[in-house]
């Protein structure tokens, strides 16, 4: 396993050793978890074959936090809708984030597109939390907008409000995942690791790589009406820390292919948590110019955060 850290006292984030996920235990096998004042995890998917129900059952376990986010997509009923998937391991992950909650977690839900309708039940339910939107306050006094990150695909594709090329282009993405199975078992068979052809496609084609970027960039934009220091989403399943002028943009990635988390010591420093077997290549913090944005796409970027406000 590895991390990457962020704060705004270094001027180098870099990956370090820090703890393995360990698979296959009983409970009493475990160490005692280490703790965090804050954690973010998003886009689990739980309810999809995709989803990595064990990474994500053994970082809960393996971690406690004084306060978890979890940046949207935690259930997803987009898939649900089509077909009914529910193994007794995304039970698990339910019962492990309630059992955190009961035990005195803050735990903060801001739903996704995938599980947008968990929005009409935003309140406060014992010491969970539903909410659109958050402002987090580091340790270290950092501002951090949390948004999912859905509410920008507008203003990055410039194809308005087109549910249906959404639900598309997720079908298609579902379709990338369901062969990750079948490739893995040939690459065990040869002695190989895990390979995502998924998030290898997004790596390599044009057009994701370049709407990767515009969407960090127009999210980084939006952070500005909102007077923080950071913002931090999920949605687009690429994890990454990076610079945009005077914001920090990060990402906490997903439970999918990535099976990454951040998390905030208590010296308000953000550090990345990835599982070893999809861990990526050790890398430096990367100073980013925003994108410029066409005067379209500043026009809808404007009126859709009027919309959100």
């Amino acid at each position: 396993m590895q991390t990457f850290s962020s704060s705004r006292k270094s001027s180098e984030r870099v990956f370090a050793a820090q703890q393995r996920f360990t698979f296959g235990k009983s409970a009493e096998d475990f160490v005692a978890p280490r703790r965090y004042r804050t954690a973010w995890i998003s886009d689990a998917h739980l309810g999809t074959r995709g989803c990595n129900a064990a990474a994500l059952l053994d970082f809960l376990r393996e971690n406690d936090f004084d306060m978890l986010y979890i940046v949207g997509d935690l259930i997803d009923i987009w898939s649900l809708r089509r077909g009914i998937y529910w193994p007794q391991q995304h039970n698990d992950v339910i019962q492990k984030i309630l059992r955190k909650a009961r035990k005195g977690t803050h735990v903060i839900y801001i739903p996704g597109n995938h599980d947008e309708l968990v929005v009409d039940f935003c309140g406060v339910y014992g010491n969970i939390e539903i909410k659109q939107r958050a402002i987090h306050l580091t340790a270290s006094g950092e501002r951090i907008l949390i948004i999912h990150g859905h509410e920008l695909d507008v203003v990055v594709s410039g194809s308005g409000r087109m549910r249906w090329l959404a639900f598309a282009g997720d079908l298609g993405y579902q379709f990338l995942l369901s062969l990750n199975p079948l490739i893995n078992f040939v690459r065990r068979r040869f002695g190989l690791g895990y390979w995502s052809l998924s998030a290898y496609a997004k790596r390599r084609v044009k057009d994701a790589v370049s709407f990767i970027g515009k969407f960090e960039a127009a999210v980084a934009h939006y952070a500005d009406r909102y007077d923080v220091d950071a913002v931090l989403c999920g949605h687009i399943h690429s994890a990454a820390i990076r610079e945009f002028g005077k914001v920090s943009y990060y990402n906490c990635g997903d439970w999918v292919e990535s099976c990454t988390a951040l998390v905030e010591g208590d010296d308000g420093i953000l550090s990345m948590i990835s599982h070893e077997s999809f861990s990526a290549s050790p890398q430096r913090k990367v100073s980013v110019t925003p994108s410029r944005l066409n005067d379209e796409a500043k026009m809808t970027n404007v009126e859709l955060m009027s919309k959100l406000k």
